[in-house]
């Protein structure tokens, strides 16, 4: 998937780049898997703003997704590779023998008329999707399922790929991509590849009108700020805040555990992400 550098016209046109996918519907191939969303920019039912930097985004219609693949053991066919706006990567629609439509995450690989499957006892090909206990070990795998039936939650950004390590007894151990090893029962499934669109990270979006189109206004630094609107703000010239880094409320900003303590969760977890050790 080659990067498209358009032609500086402008000064926002010189830095700004789009992928360019052979083959991809020029738009939704079905109306009926649409819905649509409206950005609330941020505010509530009165109008009052209660998440910053946030605005309405450009209109666009919802894709619904079929994430926890449960036609089982129904052929279908690939019909189209289209672009989703609500996410990073490319979408696949299918076509069931039965005559039914769905989206799929478009693994990176599927082309247009591929044969998918899913089920228990399916073909581990690229697509397919199975419960951890009939995959094969070292396959790299995306859209995970936290529970069984749950549908899948995670790996599901574009480019990102999870290794199925091992199986120990009601458990399958999962090395996710940020380096964290998790135990997950072997009844969940997923999705066998890595998730399509890897030139993702590499566009540029070149000005902060496109910013704008995603609904992301610009954030505005504390530093700069006045004193009365930031904790940071204030001073001759260009100061520091003269304290450490935090929130517009006061909360340390550096330096402090962010996450919540989940007993539940925590127990499945044999290696975190950032300190990469085993958990005793």
């Amino acid at each position: 998937m080659p990067i498209i550098q358009y032609k500086p016209t402008s000064p926002g046109r010189r830095q700004m780049s789009v992928i360019h996918v052979d083959g991809m519907a020029k738009g939704p191939s079905d109306k009926k898997l649409l819905q649509r969303i409206c950005g609330k920019g941020g505010r509530n039912f009165t109008g009052m703003t209660m998440t910053r930097y946030v605005q309405a985004w450009y209109r666009q219609k919802y894709r619904r997704i079929d994430f926890k693949r449960d036609k089982d053991d129904i052929p279908s066919k690939v019909a189209a590779i289209e672009y989703d706006p609500n996410r990073s990567c490319h979408i696949a629609l299918l076509h069931y023998a039965d005559g039914e439509k769905r989206y799929i995450l478009a693994p990176e690989g599927l082309k247009v008329g591929n044969r998918v499957m899913s089920g228990d006892r399916v073909d581990p090909d690229l697509g397919a999707c199975m419960p951890l206990r009939t995959m094969p070990l070292g396959l790299e795998i995306h859209n995970i399922e936290f529970t069984p039936g749950s549908g899948g939650q995670m790996v599901r950004a574009a480019g990102t790929f999870a290794i199925l390590s091992a199986r120990e007894g009601n458990y399958a151990i999962v090395i996710l991509p940020s380096a964290e090893m998790r135990k997950i029962h072997i009844e969940c499934r997923a999705t066998v590849g890595r998730v399509g669109n890897l030139d993702h990270a590499s566009v540029s979006i070149g000005k902060a009108g496109r910013k704008r189109w995603m609904g992301i206004k610009s954030h505005v630094r504390g530093v700069a700020k006045n004193p009365v609107a930031h904790p940071m703000g204030g001073g001759e010239g260009r100061r520091k805040g003269g304290r450490h880094p935090c929130s517009r409320t006061g909360v340390l900003s550096k330096g402090g555990k962010t996450r919540k303590h989940k007993k539940a969760s925590e127990k499945f977890i044999l290696r975190h992400r950032k300190r990469g050790r085993f958990q005793r």
